[in-house]
């Protein structure tokens, strides 16, 4: 039986996680708690089901068995417009190439994921210049992603992941698109914002810096936890 103890500080829990895709088991039978303001990898060799887990995680898909559970609230209970609102207001996502939308601004970019949560113009376009500005590129904000650099590009992408102060951040593969002195400044910039804002990431990756440089690892083989 899990000790009280242990709810206190788990924040994110998967119990008895599955996921197939035709015939392919991607995910068996996965058991995985992410404490609050931890900084969680997860390595393995492709094909592993890192990424399935992060996305099951994150809420991006769902499992065939099991549940995510954040909190005291089972995700599993909420309809999909619920999920995605939860999603919106609860989880950030950094991902290898970027996904900004190239006709906007890097103060627009970060921006967006206030305006789809109805906050107004004012307040989201305050916080985003606020947060440009920590990662080192208030002098940046109108410029578009083909302007910046590729670090500068993934720091935009932190930005916008943090925008509306969610209680995750889900990485995959972040310093994959980068070279080493950037992929360095962005794994710095993580243990950052853990120890100056108490925020929690989990990251899939393969840079084997990044995955010591991280609280805890999670090794992944065949779709199961080996640890």
């Amino acid at each position: 039986m899990v000790s009280a103890e242990h709810f206190n500080t788990t924040m994110i829990r998967g119990v008895g996680l599955s996921k197939s895709y035709g015939s392919l088991e991607v995910l068996k039978n996965v058991d995985v708690s992410i404490k609050k303001n931890e900084i969680v990898s997860i390595t393995g060799p492709s094909g592993a089901g890192k990424s399935t887990l992060l996305q099951l995680l994150g809420t991006l898909d769902t499992p065939q068995n099991g549940q995510v559970v954040y909190g005291d609230q089972d995700l599993s209970k909420l309809n999909a417009k619920a999920i995605a609102k939860y999603r919106n207001e609860n989880i950030g996502f950094i991902f290898q190439f970027h996904h900004l939308l190239p006709e906007f601004s890097a103060l627009e970019n970060v921006s967006m994921p206030a305006f789809i949560s109805g906050i107004g113009k004012s307040e989201a376009t305050s916080r985003a210049e606020e947060l440009l500005d920590l990662i080192g590129l208030g002098d940046r904000l109108e410029h578009k992603p083909n302007e910046l650099s590729g670090g500068e590009q993934q720091r935009v992408a932190v930005a916008r992941a943090l925008m509306n102060k969610p209680r995750v951040i889900f990485a995959d593969e972040p310093s994959g698109n980068l070279d080493t002195e950037n992929a360095q400044d962005l794994h710095n910039l993580f243990m950052r914002l853990r120890d100056e804002f108490d925020q929690t990431f989990v990251i899939v990756t393969h840079n084997q810096d990044l995955a010591k440089m991280a609280d805890r690892t999670i090794k992944m083989k065949d779709g199961k936890i080996l640890d």
